[in-house]
């Protein structure tokens, strides 16, 4: 992999409004270019708009989706890569040649392709599938890139797959911390008076974020999936206001030993920078251990245990 330098983004997408929220996607990858970043990622569906949707029917839904890479909304995002000669990674509600919507991450480079992830394990809508597929691709930068989408990071097999696929660095868009996780120690609702009143006392939204309803929640798990897979990752998440919901920000870049190299602890939209350096790849802790896996031993889980669920039931069941 060569050096590459990367940004994450944080942003409170607008729900429902795609002009907004791409105007505040082409501002930041703007100034991005402006400091020589190649590698620009913005927040899972922060194009349609995230939890909204989670009320929406499905003629609602479809009518925010769009085709990809034939939409408007991706024709804007390779237009921007292209002048900026910068990828730009951007979520948003993908209307498929299948009839079916899905949680679509897209990934526009400047010399023209479009690479998309559908995400594997959704649930914000009864109304929308969840993908089949790994998503793993060179870029025009000298490095292979993974993508997965907020849950599909949870889940360890994930991204010890996208490793295996040759990932240098995984992509891994979110919208999460302060959500009603219905785990005990796992997150948590966060009061949308908090952030409406940001200005006024800053400092009760902040605890919030940098707790375990955010940061403190993210430490626990995040840092371990580059460092036990060998991967940078470029996290980036929604920020304030979602509905009902107050997501946490937290943008960060991690390197492949579990380091935060830039992290962002604002309370409002706000961007990272780090210079991702190949030659920490070659013998990091993740890929030397990989390298002595025994994978007859494994088989156990890729075995049907009988008691699994749909994305949407497992993230909404009571027990």
């Amino acid at each position: 992999m060569k050096d590459v330098r990367v940004a994450s983004v944080q942003f409170n997408h607008h729900a429902g409004d795609k002009n907004y929220n791409l105007s505040v996607i082409k501002d930041y990858v703007e100034q991005a270019a402006e400091k020589a970043v190649k590698i620009i990622v913005f927040p899972e569906m922060c194009i349609t708009g995230y939890w909204h949707v989670s009320k929406l029917n499905k003629e609602q839904i479809k009518s925010l989706a769009e085709p990809v890479p034939s939409g408007r909304a991706t024709k804007r995002l390779l237009a921007l890569a292209h002048k900026h000669n910068i990828s730009i990674g951007a979520g948003l509600i993908e209307l498929g040649q299948d009839g079916k919507l899905y949680n679509t991450f897209v990934f526009a480079m400047p010399n023209g392709e479009v690479q998309k992830h559908r995400k594997l394990h959704t649930f914000v809508s009864i109304h929308m599938d969840s993908g089949h597929d790994y998503t793993v691709f060179d870029t025009p930068h000298g490095c292979k890139v993974g993508i997965l989408i907020c849950w599909d990071n949870n889940l360890i097999e994930n991204v010890r797959i996208t490793a295996l696929k040759g990932a240098d660095i995984l992509i891994a868009p979110h919208q999460t911390g302060g959500c009603n996780s219905r785990s005990p120690k796992a997150m948590g609702l966060i009061d949308p008076d908090l952030w409406h009143n940001r200005a006024v006392n800053p400092e009760l939204i902040y605890s919030e974020m940098q707790g375990i309803k955010g940061r403190e929640w993210l430490m626990r798990w995040l840092p371990a999936r580059a460092h036990d897979n060998g991967l940078f990752i470029i996290f980036s998440n929604g920020v304030g206001v979602d509905m009902d919901e107050v997501r946490t920000g937290n943008a960060m870049i991690i390197g492949p030993y579990g380091e935060i190299l830039s992290e962002s602890d604002h309370i409002d939209n706000d961007l990272v920078i780090a210079d991702l350096k190949g030659a920490e790849l070659e013998q990091c802790t993740g890929r030397r251990w990989i390298r002595g896996r025994r994978p007859a031993l494994y088989q156990a889980l890729s075995t049907v245990s009988g008691d699994e669920l749909s994305p949407y039931n497992a993230r909404f069941s009571k027990k």
